[in-house]
């Protein structure tokens, strides 16, 4: 396994389903050239590289058991060695506790870094279960849409591409975006004052409108990318 580089910038983004979390990555990655790590994205890839930890965590995975800190991290480590990440990342997903959060320090440090930035999309709950559970993409295209800020132009037929055929995931709906809010809020409360108390977090308000939230963080992101 390859030691990490020095340089690249690390920060961290927080927020509930629903904040933007993706949408505000993608800019950043545009804008600054950082990549976005989601643990989602990065256990599948190690997979299907068929790596030493993907090796690992699939057969976790098999068993139907949860994968460990441990070989997370030992992925999220493979990939920060990589070349496409030389500016930087954005953590998505990860870490969730303040144990992880321990754990992912004494990673960096072994690199002589730390994480460089923490930024907390910061939201109302109810605000989240209307914009979450109104949301719909289309079958075939994939655009995505919503009940009240995003409809299509004509009703029961994609704007972009003229289908027919819409779909909803299953759990975007008000009582699981409530339960889904309610243990982010748990597990995340913690690692906010984690964060806070090293003095790395920077609360954004996330309920604007998206090029105000882009241009705070934007300026969050220069500082530690200059």
């Amino acid at each position: 396994m390859k030691d990490l580089p020095a340089t690249p910038a690390t920060l961290i983004l927080l927020g509930p389903p629903g904040a933007g979390k993706g949408t505000q990555a993608r800019l950043l990655e545009d804008r600054f050239g950082l990549v976005q790590l989601s643990t989602g994205d990065l256990l599948r890839s190690a997979v299907a590289a068929g790596t030493e930890a993907g090796k690992a965590a699939k057969s976790v995975m098999e068993a139907g058991g949860l994968v460990s800190d441990d070989i997370v991290l030992a992925i999220l480590k493979d990939r920060m060695t990589e070349a496409d990440v030389a500016k930087g990342v954005i953590l998505d997903g990860f870490p969730r506790t303040s144990g992880q959060a321990e754990a992912l320090d004494a990673l960096l440090s072994e690199a002589g870094k730390a994480v460089d930035s923490v930024i907390s999309l910061e939201v109302e709950d109810d605000a989240m279960v209307t914009r979450i559970s109104g949301r719909f993409t289309c079958g075939d295209c994939g655009e995505g849409y919503h009940d009240t800020f995003k409809p299509t132009k004509t009703e029961g037929v994609c704007t972009k591409c003229g289908s027919t055929a819409f779909k909803r995931r299953a759990d975007d709906n008000a009582e699981t975006v409530r339960e889904r809010l309610s243990a982010y809020h748990a597990q995340t409360a913690p690692l906010i004052a984690y964060y806070d108390n090293k003095g790395v977090l920077t609360r954004v308000d996330a309920m604007g409108q998206i090029d105000a939230i882009t241009e705070a963080l934007g300026n969050v992101v220069e500082k530690v990318t200059a």
